[in-house]
């Protein structure tokens, strides 16, 4: 036999011998096995990594929605259907709505304190408003903000036309507001007539957001500032009558939008916080419907703005008398946006009690 020959023979052997000794001692092991004790590894220095903390525990930022009313019928079957609808998405996932007050500004209570939380503010003395009621609105907020006490950090400054559509959330952001820009507020368009309100020496006049007050998500601390100045620059703009007629019926927005800035509050602008219909066919991201313009349509869903249409919703139809339940719904062919506003308006109006009283 050859050396390599009785070398192979040597290591198959004790190849085999091993695997043998293996299988038994493998055998009579006990199969529960002990899991390794502190001494037997050695842990590095680097440190222990947490599991991440769960994102819904993350504190909400809570805002109180704020209406100004009077105690008309107009105003009153609007705020009825923006309450129920605020009602209904309050807490929902991705809403940061708190409170809800309506500041009923005619200086008594109504018979639906009961049925919506109220603050019930003065009204401006007989003839300080000029036959314009909408004054009534900053001096309304200067009251509220005085004398309520309103837990939340955030104020949400709404109307009695808009319709809550899905839940909202806290949309300001680092120190600004979150409001709506509006087309026809134009600050530098005006800057002759707004200088006199907003001197050069408080900014630029593009300071001035393209805003009104309403939709507006503003600090509460930051809005208790404004509001004095809003009362007080809409009285002399309203007094001004240049201003008075450059700013007409918006006059109180671009006033809110001055105080703002003489108070350096800035604001995020979201397009999608509302639509206004029919000139917004879809809802899309929007969390507010405004219907503050009619909507007019022949039977073939076709727009008759500026004329009466076959088929129309108006909120001014009903400015002495409440909307009848169950309106009918627009034809084929109309955009989302109003029928989707007509079928809100008709729940809300379905599930109120003592509706059209």
């Amino acid at each position: 036999m050859s050396w390599g020959k009785m070398f192979f023979t040597v290591v198959i052997t004790f190849s085999a011998a091993l695997i043998t000794y293996n299988i038994l001692i493998s055998a009579n092991a006990s199969l529960k096995q002990e899991l390794p004790g502190p001494s037997s590894i050695t842990f590095s220095q680097d440190p222990i990594i947490k599991m991440p903390l769960d994102r819904s525990s993350k504190k909400k930022r809570l805002f109180h929605t704020a209406v100004t009313s009077s105690d008309s019928v107009y105003n009153t079957w609007q705020c009825r259907i923006m309450y129920y609808w605020f009602k209904k998405f309050k807490d929902e996932p991705n809403s940061e709505m708190g409170g809800f007050t309506r500041i009923l500004h005619n200086g008594k209570p109504d018979r639906f304190m009961d049925e919506i939380p109220t603050f019930v503010a003065q009204p401006l003395p007989s003839g300080v408003d000029q036959g314009y009621i909408v004054l009534n609105r900053p001096w309304a907020f200067v009251q509220w903000l005085q004398e309520a006490q309103i837990e939340e950090d955030y104020i949400l400054m709404s109307e009695p036309d808009h319709v809550i559509v899905k839940p909202i959330p806290n949309l300001s952001k680092d120190g600004l507001g979150a409001a709506f820009p509006f087309f026809y507020i134009e600050p530098k368009k005006y800057e002759s007539v707004l200088r006199k309100f907003f001197p050069e020496e408080n900014g630029p006049i593009t300071d001035i957001d393209s805003i009104g007050n309403s939709p507006v998500i503003v600090a509460k601390e930051d809005l208790k500032k404004i509001a004095p100045t809003w009362m007080n620059v809409s009285l002399a703009m309203k007094k001004d009558p240049e201003a008075d007629k450059a700013f007409g019926w918006v006059l109180e927005m671009y006033a809110y939008a001055v105080s703002s800035a003489l108070h350096n509050v800035g604001n995020v602008l979201h397009k999608e916080f509302m639509i206004q219909p029919p000139w917004d066919t879809e809802i899309g991201k929007a969390f507010i419907i405004h219907y503050t313009y009619g909507c007019d349509y022949d039977m073939k869903g076709k727009m008759t703005y500026g004329k009466i249409g076959e088929w129309r919703f108006d909120k001014r139809s009903y400015d002495n008398s409440w909307p009848p339940r169950n309106l009918s719904l627009p034809p084929p062919g109309v955009p989302e946006s109003v029928v989707t506003l007509v079928k809100m308006v008709n729940e809300a109006t379905a599930n109120i009690p003592n509706w059209g009283s």
